[in-house]
């Protein structure tokens, strides 16, 4: 049986590259095959949709703003204000054994709240 390749989307900003999925098979391959386990993972909280990893295990103000807002964005909270944004490090991340691809449980994340600005995200990932 082939192996399905799983294509995944990546931006580069300021020196750091952003990737994301947005499907949860895009997701659990991000996350558990692809990301390395000190860099980190941005997911919006209480919404289905994508999981955002950035290169590097302390972003700057700038770049988990960013992450933020594409977790948002490419998120079923897309059109709702003040959204809120999980992030850790993927080290942090857990399989759920028996749970649908791209289902994680996390421990010791911080949140931040994001309007989801659709010009700005589609301006930088031009997708």
């Amino acid at each position: 049986k082939k192996k399905k390749k799983i294509s995944l989307y990546q931006i580069r900003i300021d020196g750091h590259t952003v990737t994301f999925g947005k499907n949860n098979l895009q997701n659990s391959y991000l996350s558990f095959e692809y990301a390395r386990k000190t860099d980190t993972w941005f997911h919006a909280q209480q919404f289905h949709g994508s999981h955002v990893v950035i290169d590097t295990d302390q972003p700057d103000e700038k770049m988990i703003r960013l992450c933020a807002n594409l977790a948002a964005y490419y998120s079923k909270g897309r059109w709702s204000s003040s959204v809120p944004v999980d992030y850790c490090q993927v080290k942090e991340l857990k399989k759920v054994k028996g749970a649908k691809p791209g289902f994680v449980t996390f421990h010791n994340y911080k949140t931040i709240y994001i309007d989801p600005e659709e010009d700005r995200t589609l301006e930088i990932t031009a997708i």
